[in-house]
């Protein structure tokens, strides 16, 4: 679904957590066009969590405004109405999967949303195909390796349809081949999405705007540029630390 219209809109956006003495969100805005692919990398404790819980109305903010889908987000029932529209992936697989099989984790979103028995697990297991991991759909969740359970919360998430993705350090437990899966599959989207991502070949890949954070504030384009470094030296080859 395309829309003319910002996706995520927050303008002014500020939270504290309670007991904290320096925001953890500080006077936020930001703008999320419908063809928009962006990355966020930046520290931990910078804030980037703390947005996608906020934009999915799980920190509610002390200050500012947040449009959703061209819908303004001012209480629980708001945020409850987008929450099956907005596929978010949290940074702990763990806090994501609770059903006793990968395909019945999988499945649930589509049921949830109205769908036959026997069109959600065609749904499901189509995800699970296209994520590499259609062999696991009989597996025990909880037995599942990290990186398990990390691609079958994306493949739950997925498998909603989502029209917006907010995905926190996806490639989290991923080996080299499954990451170039996940390459594969975000590119061939055709929805907008922001990462958080650590891995700057993986958030350079899948992304087409980068922005960083400190202190809760958002560094646009032309506060920060974020590159590696490449050297060589008579040292490279052995382990070793700058000081």
């Amino acid at each position: 679904m395309t829309h003319d219209f910002p996706v995520i809109q927050l303008k002014n956006v500020s939270f504290t957590w309670p007991g904290a003495v320096e925001p953890t969100l500080d006077d936020v805005s930001l703008s999320v066009e419908n063809t928009d692919r962006i990355g966020i990398m930046a520290p931990n404790g910078s804030g980037k969590t703390t947005l996608f819980h906020t934009i999915m109305g799980l920190c509610i903010p002390d200050a500012g405004t947040i449009e959703v889908l061209g819908k303004p987000m001012k209480t629980e029932k708001d945020f409850e109405q987008i929450r099956s529209r907005v596929g978010l992936l949290f940074q702990d697989a763990d806090d994501q999967l609770f059903s006793p099989t990968v395909i019945d984790d999988v499945c649930f979103g589509p049921l949830n949303l109205g769908f036959s028995p026997k069109d959600a697990l065609e749904q499901a297991r189509d995800i699970l195909d296209g994520l590499g991991i259609l062999a696991l759909e009989n597996c025990i969740t909880h037995k599942l390796s990290g990186g398990q359970k990390r691609l079958v919360a994306l493949a739950a998430v997925m498998a909603m349809k989502p029209e917006l993705l907010l995905l926190d350090e996806p490639t989290a437990g991923l080996d080299a081949g499954v990451k170039t899966t996940l390459v594969d599959s975000l590119l061939s989207l055709n929805i907008p999405y922001i990462v958080i991502s650590h891995e700057f070949d993986f958030i350079f890949a899948v992304t087409h705007r980068i922005f960083s954070m400190e202190k809760g504030r958002i560094l646009k384009d032309d506060e920060v540029h974020i590159h590696r470094h490449e050297h060589m030296h008579k040292l490279g080859k052995f382990p070793h630390k700058h000081v």
